[in-house]
């Protein structure tokens, strides 16, 4: 009330002045609140990317073992039937194998349990499945010894790349004192190394770390994305044409807006239970399968579409129309042959957010079994399979220490996939973008 007096005594000028004052100061601190919520989403943005990549960076390179292995006839093919079929070598004692070679390379006694058992815990299970692929392919290398280099055990992976703690005291650690030495012994021959992981992008499901990869995941989420972009792109587009241009405008088309707005925000898990009550229980689909993860993420997507599709055919100006319609074109020659090519960047740009969004899920892809545990590659959309973030999720869910590398790496896939398919909408947009 003081103040409303004293101004009002003021002279005009100098209750304009003042006005002017307030009214800059007014917008300064709206400047700095908006410079502040920026600098704070920077801030979290820069921490999330920071913790990722800082966990994740070290799953791209793998520590390997070279090992002189001699594949011995009587380890491989002691009754000499190779000849008649190839397939007996499959059988081979490779474990055998694989002691016999860190016994050459330590110079430890194979007969020594305790050391052999030591030795031959520093490389991966999946070893015998690599020689015996290795010789099955290559039955000639019977008799012959070969320098093969072997994926180190998850702990040893950890150890050599200094993510373990080697201070504590022995018995707290799962890499023992004499491990160390023997790998000292590898490092100093050269026969430990570090190289490019391209098992994290060609293998698929494990239990053990160090053999796990993307593979499969990547294949699902490909299949799943291809079903997305076949079915939503045309059905969206042509939803969005005829509610924007041939549609009467009613109480029916009002509510079918209404509702088309609401799916949009609908959460992602109750399409999961859509797609598993429809898909899987009534229509008897094959659970697992990309085939129906598509579908699920199809009907996710399709409003996304229809939104983006039908704003931008609004952003086309009406004189296009009128212009096309008054040289005599039809309706669906000026929709399809004027309307549409000038909207197409809107409508891309859309698509691929949405396909982006879709690549991203997880949350319904659970509920129609996507979570299983798949090893082999799928052939087909309707073969068993997972996607990139269930793999991110089942990884997360591992004990080991070394998944903690590998979930952290496949996020830094799925993170560079999605920014690629943004920068995609972003140069498409520019590409064919036309002011008015």
């Amino acid at each position: 009330m003081s103040d409303a007096v004293t101004l009002t005594g003021m002279p005009a000028q100098a209750r304009r002045d003042i006005g002017i004052k307030r009214r800059y100061a007014a917008e300064r601190r709206f400047r700095a609140y908006g410079i502040i919520a920026m600098a704070v989403g920077l801030f979290f943005l820069a921490a999330l990317i920071f913790s990722v990549v800082s966990k994740g960076y070290t799953a791209f390179v793998q520590t390997t073992i070279t090992l002189p292995i001699e594949f011995t006839e009587k380890d491989v093919d002691p009754d000499n039937k190779r000849g008649e079929n190839p397939a007996v070598l499959a059988q081979g004692d490779f474990a055998k194998l694989i002691k016999q070679g860190l016994a050459k390379r330590l110079g430890f006694d194979p007969s020594d349990r305790k050391s052999a058992k030591l030795a031959t815990a520093m490389i991966s299970d999946s070893a015998r499945t690599d020689l015996r692929d290795m010789l099955v392919a290559d039955p000639s290398l019977v008799g012959k010894t070969v320098n093969v280099s072997l994926l180190a055990e998850g702990n040893i992976d950890s150890a050599n790349k200094g993510q373990i703690d080697l201070s504590v005291p022995e018995a707290r650690r799962k890499v023992k004192d004499k491990q160390l030495e023997w790998m000292k012994t590898l490092r100093d021959a050269g026969d430990l190394t570090k190289a490019f992981n391209t098992g994290l992008f060609t293998n698929g499901a494990s239990s053990r770390p160090e053999a796990a990869g993307l593979g499969v995941a990547a294949m699902g989420s490909l299949f799943m994305m291809v079903t997305v972009f076949v079915l939503s792109l045309p059905i969206g587009v042509a939803a969005s044409i005829y509610l924007e241009e041939f549609a009467p405008k009613n109480r029916l088309t009002d509510l079918i807006e209404v509702n088309i707005n609401n799916l949009a925000a609908v959460p992602s898990i109750v399409y999961g239970l859509l797609g598993l009550s429809i898909f899987i229980n009534f229509a008897g689909m094959p659970r697992s399968a990309a085939l129906v993860g598509g579908l699920v993420l199809t009907l996710m997507t399709l409003p996304t579409i229809i939104i983006a599709t039908r704003a931008s055919l609004k952003a086309v100006p009406p004189s296009i129309r009128s212009a096309a319609l008054g040289l005599g074109a039809s309706k669906m020659q000026t929709i399809f042959h004027h309307v549409l090519p000038l909207a197409m960047p809107g409508i891309l740009t859309g698509t691929i957010i949405g396909l982006a969004h879709a690549l991203g899920e997880t949350a319904p892809l659970l509920l129609i079994g996507m979570v299983a545990f798949v090893a082999d590659f799928p052939a087909t959309p309707l073969e068993p399979s997972t996607a990139l973030p269930v793999q991110i999720y089942m990884w997360a869910n591992e004990a080991e220490r070394a998944f903690t590398e590998r979930t952290s790496g496949a996020i830094i896939v799925l993170l560079t996939f999605l920014i690629l398919m943004n920068l995609g909408a972003i140069l498409l947009r520019r590409r064919f973008e036309r002011r008015w």
